[in-house]
């Protein structure tokens, strides 16, 4: 009886490493140009900025810290939020052209 050839260590490891590649094509490098961009937004951030929180309250920053932003959701009304707690900026609104 003839035995089958058992594979190397190389060709049994090769479908793993095919898998960790597309994992990290996939999965990974977005996550980090994702997180690359939010850390450079929050970097970016300036007196003036209409933002949005993680928590979904819109407010204009009218004062920063290291870690502490504060938003003017109202008038006369003003919360200090962490600097991680913002989500992004709010979209700029186009106005329609009036008829």
């Amino acid at each position: 009886m003839a035995q089958g050839q058992q594979p190397s260590g190389w060709a049994a490891l090769f479908p793993f490493l095919i898998v960790l590649v597309i994992f990290y094509f996939l999965l990974i490098l977005p996550a980090q140009r994702q997180r690359k961009r939010q850390q450079q937004m929050l970097s970016a951030l300036k007196t003036g900025d209409k933002v949005i929180t993680t928590g979904g309250i819109y407010g204009t920053i009218v004062g920063l810290r290291d870690e502490v932003v504060q938003l003017r959701i109202a008038d006369q009304v003003r919360i200090e939020v962490a600097r991680s707690a913002i989500a992004g900026l709010q979209p700029h609104k186009e106005e329609a052209p009036k008829s």
